[in-house]
């Protein structure tokens, strides 16, 4: 984190050649949006500009906004070890917009960018091999998406009959159970088991 994040703001936007509103800080950190036809040019600045030096790739990740319609944020952590400072980017995409690849700036973004296209769906254009890093080769959709259901579209075992690993529908099946939802605050209008030792006091 730096000392004066505000400093460090401005010194990005100037070298990242963005407009000053591009630039915000919060809880001392900086953290710019990008176009995404820009993302690797601005990469590129930030990582060669003698006042920033950003020549560490940390992570690449997304978020999901399923309401907004670009869903999409892709968030880059950038390191400079020899300012001793931290910043973030963001890009805005959807489902069917590549967003540039990063691999030629920082050879690192290549799993990162993967385990995005996995878990989200993102897609990069200009990635040389972009395909799930995480899941199963027959997986389908994508975990980290806010409306991927929580059970999966498959379940996966190994049937010893077949000698070799089923994908088969999900199936949920349990026995019936009852639930009391009495309040314990409230009260239980039952004697609980050992209360019927008890004796009353008397006055």
């Amino acid at each position: 984190m730096s000392a004066d994040p505000t400093g460090l703001a401005n010194a990005a936007v100037a070298a990242a050649g963005l407009a000053s509103d591009a630039a915000q800080v919060a809880f001392g950190e900086v953290t710019l949006s990008v176009p995404a036809a820009r993302i690797v040019e601005v990469l590129t600045r930030l990582r060669d500009d003698p006042a920033c030096q950003f020549e560490v790739l940390i992570d690449i990740c997304g978020v999901d906004y399923p309401a907004r319609a670009r869903r999409f944020d892709v968030v880059y952590h950038l390191l400079s070890p020899r300012k001793n400072q931290r910043i973030r980017l963001k890009v805005e995409t959807d489902e069917d917009t590549p967003v540039p690849s990063a691999v030629s700036v920082f050879p690192a973004a290549n799993w990162y960018e993967r385990e995005a296209f996995d878990m989200f769906g993102i897609l990069f254009a200009g990635h040389p091999d972009l395909r799930r890093l995480l899941t199963d080769y027959g997986f389908e959709g994508h975990p980290l998406r806010k409306d991927f259901p929580l059970t999966g579209y498959k379940e996966v075992r190994y049937d010893d009959e077949q000698k070799r690993v089923v994908y088969e529908p999900v199936k949920l099946t349990q026995e019936f159970r009852t639930f009391d939802f009495e309040s314990p605050w409230e009260g239980v209008d039952y004697v609980l088991p050992g209360d019927e030792k008890a004796q009353p006091t008397k006055p």
